[in-house]
């Protein structure tokens, strides 16, 4: 499993995650892997320069006339960690999952670095995300923004990874727990670059930035989207006032915030599709419309009004639902004209002029003040939150309401990978509630630490962290999720909203977790021709260094050291699920061999994850897939669990079968 991408990321180059996106997108200009008599690779496919070149002649390209790009210290280091895989699992929070609000939910929220998570996205949410907005740091100097990410490799491996000496490589070490624009661009670049791969065809990423990286991100990102790609920016006044003052009368002080805008797909952006376009795609003799089928909702409870059950055209609600609209309001647009029946089905035209301003106008250029700034957005929070103050700054809900109403549909995908205080969940649900929209969001948050540890080992608060840590938060995730719960609970409870029936106001929590050393160590030390482990002096031993009698239990939410009473085969489990491109609400169905439990997804595929597997169960499994009773095309083991009989019996059991099914054995 793990150990499998530890040996991969191994043999990663700078340009291994550009040339996957090459072979992807131009698989024409690769040669083919050559094999020998075995099937075994003995030569990868490479691009083939000369006819690419040959290709742009072709379309009378001689050269690139204005071409330029970003260069930063550490820009190959970051390149490699866009081409790595993730070397973490996925562990899922049980205890917070499975509550009646959460068992069904579709919005997921993942704590732990969003470098590995935006890794594991790669293989289940590849070109599916309709629109992604970010507010990552700003490196301001003050906003606690250091390199964080750690060089996981000895000074030898890096020279000769990048072929540097040793002065280019003490400058590359430089940015490590530094401020500095390379260090920043360092963090970065890997994370827009994958971030761009999940976008789907029309997709769009919004990005909010100050000056302080303004320049710098415009550049990094034409040369990930590419030029053409940019659709363009947008202002936003983020403060009231001026912050200018005697003392620095020197140093202009803006107001505006900047939110660049780009696209998966080459786009003019005075076509924009945020102008309002899309909301209105048909049109009559009174000018441009859409069409809104009239639904009804439940007659009961405390949302139930006598009122809204009446006849409209001859259709009466169905027995106890009752309209979402009123009398007097279908009586108007029956005046209008914009009222019909189809199919049975009572369809309304909705005009431009009769919806808020702030949803049909264009938003190119700047957001309108009606958007509120960030001393609103942090009344906004605190309110929400208890009348606690949890975070210096913070982005009103409407401002990402509102981009995520004009860049979306009704059931799109939005992703926010620096999730902060959950601002872009709280939009995307109000938004639902206000439209009846059906949009799933996805938050990513680093589990960061409210407080540290002061000499004397006591834990203290960090500066402009206190109240969370006093509040009794002991993460920013923590705080992020909280919220989300509260905006949650402040919608549904809000008495001029009618939620759709559909309304999903809850999450599926995950830890995005790398395990500890000694795990790290046993799945090294790992013998795969034994099955049995080497320890220090190179001595084979039955027991693992790490002191588990087994490969399972170290994946526990417990021996990972988070919440969420997860069992390692869970953690395996889900881990495989997102690797094998299945989104995590797919249905897992048990699978009993004789007495042992197997996992059945998607009608194909079998994961076997836990041990004590012998002659039993391989019977017991070829005679389901022999009688066509089980339809098996792949089955996925958990090496470390299987001895070497075991496997080769069922290697040979699944030969003998007339259907072919692939076995593969993960590390």
């Amino acid at each position: 499993m793990l150990q499998d991408n530890i040996n991969h990321n191994k043999t990663v180059k700078p340009n291994t995650g550009f040339l996957n996106d090459l072979k992807e997108k131009l698989p024409e200009f690769f040669t083919e892997n050559k094999f020998d008599e075995e099937g075994n690779i003995i030569e990868e496919s490479k691009f083939d320069l000369e006819k690419f070149q040959c290709a742009l002649k072709e379309k009378n390209v001689e050269e690139l006339t204005s071409g330029h790009q970003l260069a930063f210290i550490g820009k190959d280091y970051a390149k490699k960690q866009a081409g790595e895989h993730a070397t973490s699992v996925i562990v899922p929070n049980n205890d917070h999952n499975n509550l009646a609000e959460n068992k069904e939910s579709k919005n997921l929220f993942f704590s732990g670095d969003n470098l590995e998570v935006l890794r594991h996205l790669q293989n289940n949410y590849n070109n599916s995300i309709d629109l992604i907005y970010i507010d990552p740091p700003y490196n301001t100097g003050s906003d606690g923004f250091v390199y964080p990410d750690k060089f996981e490799y000895s000074d030898q491996a890096l020279k000769d990874m990048f072929g540097m000496n040793d002065e280019e490589l003490g400058r590359l070490k430089t940015i490590q727990g530094n401020a500095t624009h390379s260090a920043w661009l360092t963090f970065m670049f890997p994370r827009i670059w994958l971030a761009k791969r999940l976008l789907s065809e029309k997709g769009l990423m919004f990005i909010s930035i100050d000056d302080n990286e303004q320049a710098n991100l415009k550049l990094m990102c034409d040369e990930i989207f590419g030029e053409v790609s940019f659709v363009g920016s947008i202002g936003w006044e983020s403060k009231t006032k001026s912050q200018n003052t005697k003392t620095s009368y020197d140093k202009l002080q803006p107001k505006i915030e900047t939110i660049l805008v780009y696209s998966t797909v080459a786009i003019n952006h005075f076509n924009l599709v945020v102008t309002g376009e899309k909301e209105y795609p048909f049109k009559d003799e009174k000018g441009a419309y859409r069409e809104y089928t009239l639904e009804t909702m439940s007659a009961e409870g405390v949302r139930g009004r006598g009122t809204m059950v009446f006849d409209i055209e001859g259709i009466q609600p169905p027995p106890g639902k009752q309209w979402k609209l009123g009398k007097d309001k279908i009586e108007e647009y029956k005046n209008k004209g914009s009222l019909s029946i189809r199919d049975g089905k009572v369809i309304i035209k909705i005009r431009p002029g009769e919806e808020k301003s702030y949803e049909t106008e264009p938003f190119w250029g700047f957001f309108p003040k009606s958007i509120g700034t960030a001393e609103t957005a942090k009344k906004e929070l605190n309110k929400l939150m208890g009348n606690t103050e949890l975070f210096d700054t913070v982005k009103p809900s409407e401002l990402i309401k509102r981009i995520v109403f004009h860049a979306t549909d009704k059931n799109s995908t939005v992703l926010d990978f620096f999730a902060g205080s959950g601002t872009t969940a709280d939009a995307v649900m109000q938004l639902n509630a206000n439209d009846q929209g059906n949009r799933r969001f996805i938050l990513v948050q680093l589990p960061e630490k409210t407080y540290s540890l002061a000499d004397n080992g006591n834990k203290v608060a960090n500066k402009g962290s206190e109240s969370p840590f006093n509040a009794g938060y002991s993460t920013i995730d923590e705080i992020s999720r909280d919220r989300v719960q509260k905006a949650s609970k402040k919608i549904q409870e809000e008495p001029n909203i009618i939620l759709p029936e559909h309304f999903d106001g809850g999450f599926k929590h995950y830890y995005v977790v790398a395990p500890d050393q000694p795990t790290l160590d046993d799945l090294e030390a790992f013998d795969f021709e034994t099955g049995l482990f080497k320890d220090g002096s190179g001595q084979l031993r039955q027991l693992s260094e790490s002191g588990f009698d087994d490969m399972i239990q170290p994946f526990s939410s417990e021996s990972l050291q988070v919440v969420g009473s997860a069992s390692g085969e869970d953690t395996i489990k889900t881990t495989w699920l997102v690797t094998d491109g299945y989104k995590l609400d797919m249905p897992v169905e048990n699978i009993d061999l004789r007495g042992y439990t197997a996992f059945y997804v998607d009608n194909s595929r079998l994961y076997l994850i836990n041990e004590h597997w012998s002659s039993q169960q391989t019977n017991a499994l070829l005679n389901l897939i022999g009688k066509n009773q089980l339809s098996v095309q792949t089955i996925v083991m958990y090496g470390y669990s299987f001895g070497l009989e075991s496997i080769r019996e069922l290697e040979i059991g699944l030969k003998q079968l007339n259907s072919k099914v692939n076995l593969v054995k993960r590390y």
